[in-house]
């Protein structure tokens, strides 16, 4: 009895000794907020922008804990990084977790928006970042960089840096892997711990910070309804007084001239730079290269923004060129300058076969178009 006692007392003594050991190392750290990501490879640990991305980082710290609202119901409660797995290992390249099926597919039952700071940047090794599928589809994936990677600046959340543990990082990175740069032996992360050091750090309120943050998303989608609503109803209203005094072509298409262009006259050896905007018959914007019509409709994207998506665009002007019949033909009946709006049937336009999910079969539609060039 002596000796198990004796043994339960030195197992006691060990355990506090290592929890005190544990707890002057991430005192070591200094001011800030930390995350100790304990990985069946040895331990990351990453300093986080709290003050620059707190909304990422509070994403972060409340799945970690276990405190994240948001989550659907088999994860709530549960640390949700909690064995998880690198899913995706890319050597000069960067480590990538967080997703509980550990597959590159999974979420946790949300999405939020990108928080970009062009002074973060995707410098060296050890760089934390969102992984994402485009503009605000962030979820609870995250990559670490093995080595600088400034093509995903811009395009992916930077939210920490590792400040201890940068040899785990290349453990993780040179390990052998199989098919889609999966380890080829499941690499784990067996528990996150979030460290507040410091009177700032501790006053960071993850769990109201990422709440706070969806009641306000919640707000600004109610706005943008109602925006895009009163769009819609003031050009069905203008349609209502325009169609009727609209020009009908042999077609069958009419168009009603908004602005009357005192630009050249383009020939079939011509490109012309166009803008344009399509509506469906019920006033629903379904695309459109101009920027400020996109913002009033709520269908603003930044991506498409980066990748020069909104301005006007190159077209052929002859009767060869590549585009629905209606628009081709309302297309050939302008001048650099005229801006026109284009009633076009469903025959001349998608027809039975629709266009994906953006637009219903036998549609008609309704387009803005402007010739603002002649193309160079």
């Amino acid at each position: 009895m002596r000796r198990l006692n004796f043994i339960t007392l030195l197992s006691a003594m060990f355990v506090f000794f290592s929890c005190n050991s544990q707890k002057k190392a991430y005192k070591d750290l200094g001011d800030g907020l930390f995350a100790d990501i304990e990985t069946t490879q040895g331990n990351i640990i990453v300093k986080l922008n709290y003050k620059e991305t707190p909304v990422t980082v509070a994403n972060f710290v409340t799945l970690a804990e276990g405190k994240n609202t948001f989550v659907k119901a088999e994860y709530k409660g549960k640390p949700f990084y909690n064995g998880t797995i690198f899913h995706r290992v890319i050597k000069d390249f960067m480590i990538q977790g967080g997703d509980p099926t550990g597959t590159g597919m999974g979420e946790p039952g949300y999405r939020f928006e990108d928080e970009i700071v062009p002074t973060l940047k995707h410098d060296k090794k050890g760089i934390l970042s969102m992984a994402n599928a485009g503009p605000a589809t962030n979820g609870s994936q995250f990559f670490i960089t093995q080595v600088p990677t400034p093509h995903l600046d811009g395009r992916h959340t930077v939210f920490g840096e590792t400040v201890k543990g940068l040899e785990v990082i290349d453990a993780i990175a040179n390990t052998k892997t199989v098919m889609n740069d999966k380890p080829e032996k499941d690499i784990k992360i067996n528990k996150i711990t979030i460290i507040a050091n410091g009177k700032d750090a501790k006053n960071f309120n993850a769990v109201k910070v990422f709440e706070d943050y969806f009641k306000e998303i919640n707000k600004r989608e109610r706005e943008k309804e109602a925006k895009t609503k009163a769009a819609s109803a003031k050009f069905l209203e203008e349609v209502k007084v325009q169609e009727p005094q609209a020009k009908a072509l042999p077609s069958g298409v009419k168009i009603f001239k908004l602005v009357d262009g005192k630009g050249k006259q383009p020939n079939h050896t011509h490109q012309v730079m166009v803008n344009y905007a399509g509506y469906l018959r019920n006033g629903t914007l379904f695309d459109s290269n101009v920027k400020e019509i996109e913002e009033a409709y709520g269908k603003y994207n930044s991506l498409r923004e980066q990748q020069g998506g909104y301005q006007a665009f190159p077209m052929p002007y002859n009767t060869s060129a590549q585009l629905i019949p209606g628009f081709r033909d309302a297309l050939l009946t302008m001048k650099v300058g005229d801006k026109i709006r284009v009633f076009i049937p469903a025959a001349l336009g998608y027809g039975e076969r629709g266009a994906g999910d953006v637009i219903p079969p036998n549609s008609d539609l309704i387009f803005d178009i402007e010739i603002t060039d002649i193309a160079k």
